[in-house]
């Protein structure tokens, strides 16, 4: 039986410091400054909490005002995973598109912008950038968030990254490790299974992860994901081969590992949200994240109370959930003492606010990759848009396409938008003799979506076509565009070719 040396209030402060919560709403609520004031060390930020610049700068002061070092996380990957810019999209590519142009210096540059804007508002720990090789091109979670399949350019990216955010005062959250780019089922909704021998894994998975560790990332996400030849039983999040033998020890990792959400469904359905974070506790990891989708006060007392019950219990080492919290209070002393270097809260955060903030536009213009002849536009298009469901990652927040930034060069371009249950002939009726630019994302992964533009392209050749996800089907149509990405700029960046700009 663990003897509890330390007093009750101590351990339900660990207990709390090791939590990184969500909450709904554009103010924090009262349930959320009172924990903050009892320990909680953490808060995570989604799309439903930002409104605006100056609206995040006031938010992230009210919950500094309770506690000077809280550390302010969010989800701001850039390109299709956008929370600050969650209503208009992006003013930054992805990784995909970044991994396409395949300049570590921009990629830098980029991540220093975004870090900069997130740094000015208050926010100090970026759970980015995603280290995922995506070796499955039909992964349906990852995709144009990693930087391609080849490992080595995906490491250099990682680090280069890495060092152009935290150059900006902000932490980056390495992820999903050890990878989550060869899975073939979403983690929001099940368990993945990798299996691949230890060979592939250190060859494949790890290198990009070996570089991020070089390069100084303040701390690492682990991913809901079961790889046999690690841990046969356990998700690498709850494994202690995993977090405590291979991160830990064998790769030499000293900083921050936090779990990605614990109430996704790979970790949420077999062991429950706070059997989970205990095991994770255990396993190695120092935070928990929570929130995306349980984002009340209910939530925080439930783990914050399995925590201690376990210490209790003698099933979760006292020195252990020690150790976690000791961890998260050093990452939150660096952040308040890197917010010193750089600008304070209330900066605008859309592009043109300081010299070469638009650096966004200029990588995704670099990024596109343009198939045939992109001759100027004779009149103003119709834009077909094929939708596919958008995963919980992305979000359906977020709008896409080009359809907006080709209205605003083209005055009279009108847009449609199709789904599962497209009909080419519908498109073909709505765009009459106008051109038609028929926009999809993730064509390789969607039949319907590749029998509608087969049908559409042989009644209309002349249709130019972009692709906004993985380029991964043959270029096709009378110009085909590969954005790498969807992000708002991207969409800008194809438009411009298209209308001739």
């Amino acid at each position: 039986m663990t003897t509890i040396a330390r007093s009750t209030d101590t351990l339900t402060r660990d207990a709390l410091t090791v939590l990184q919560p969500g909450f709904v709403g554009t103010t924090a609520p009262d349930w959320l400054l009172r924990r903050i004031g009892e320990g909680l060390t953490s808060v995570g930020l989604f799309g439903r909490n930002i409104a605006s610049a100056a609206q995040l700068a006031a938010l992230t002061a009210q919950l500094r005002a309770e506690r000077g070092d809280v550390l302010v996380a969010i989800d701001e990957e850039g390109g299709d995973v956008t929370r600050l810019e969650v209503r208009t999209g992006s003013s930054f590519p992805g990784n995909l598109a970044l991994g396409a142009v395949d300049d570590t210096a921009l990629t830098r540059d980029v991540a220093h912008e975004l870090g900069r804007r997130l740094a000015a508002c208050g926010v100090d720990l970026n759970w980015a950038p995603s280290a995922d090789v995506n070796s499955n091109p039909g992964n349906p979670v990852i995709g144009v968030r990693s930087f391609g399949a080849d490992p080595h350019l995906v490491a250099r990216h990682t680090a280069a990254y890495i060092e152009g955010l935290q150059s900006a005062g902000v932490a980056a959250c390495t992820k999903h490790f050890p990878g989550h780019g060869d899975t073939a089922v979403d983690s929001h909704h099940a368990l993945p299974r990798i299996d691949v021998d230890l060979d592939t894994l250190h060859a494949r998975e790890l290198v990009p992860f070996r570089a991020a560790i070089a390069a100084g990332s303040k701390s690492v996400m682990s991913a809901h994901i079961l790889l046999p030849a690690l841990d046969p039983t356990r998700p690498a999040t709850l494994s202690p081969r995993v977090l405590t033998g291979l991160l830990r020890d064998e790769l030499g990792y000293d900083g921050l590992i936090v779990t990605d959400a614990v109430e996704m469904q790979a970790i949420a359905s077999t062991y429950g949200i706070e059997r989970g974070s205990v095991l994770a506790i255990a396993a190695g990891a120092d935070a928990l994240c929570v929130g995306g989708g349980l984002a009340d006060e209910d939530t925080v007392l439930r783990l914050r109370d399995a925590l201690v019950a376990a210490v209790r219990a003698g099933e979760l080492p006292e020195s252990r959930l020690a150790d976690a919290a000791a961890r998260v209070r050093a990452l939150a002393s660096w952040t308040r003492r890197a917010r010193g270097d750089v600008a304070g809260p209330g900066a605008d955060m859309q592009e043109g606010t300081a010299p070469g903030t638009d650096i966004g536009l200029v990588a995704a213009r670099r990024a596109l990759r343009v198939t045939g002849d992109a001759a100027p536009l004779a009149a103003a298009p119709y834009v077909a848009s094929f939708t596919p469901v958008a995963n919980i990652a992305v979000g359906d927040e977020t709008p896409w396409g080009v359809g907006a930034e080709l209205s605003a060069l083209v005055p009279g371009t009108e847009t449609g938008t199709y789904g599962p249950d497209a009909d080419a002939s519908e498109v073909l009726a709505a765009a009459g003799t106008r051109r038609i630019v028929a926009v999809v994302r993730d064509e390789h992964r969607h039949p319907w979506m590749s029998a509608a533009l087969h049908t559409l392209l042989s009644a209309r050749p002349d249709t130019v076509v972009i692709e906004m996800g993985v380029p991964q089907a043959p270029p096709r149509g009378a110009v085909h565009i590969a954005t790498h990405g969807a992000a708002r700029v991207c969409g800008r960046a194809a438009a411009e070719v298209v209308a001739g700009v």
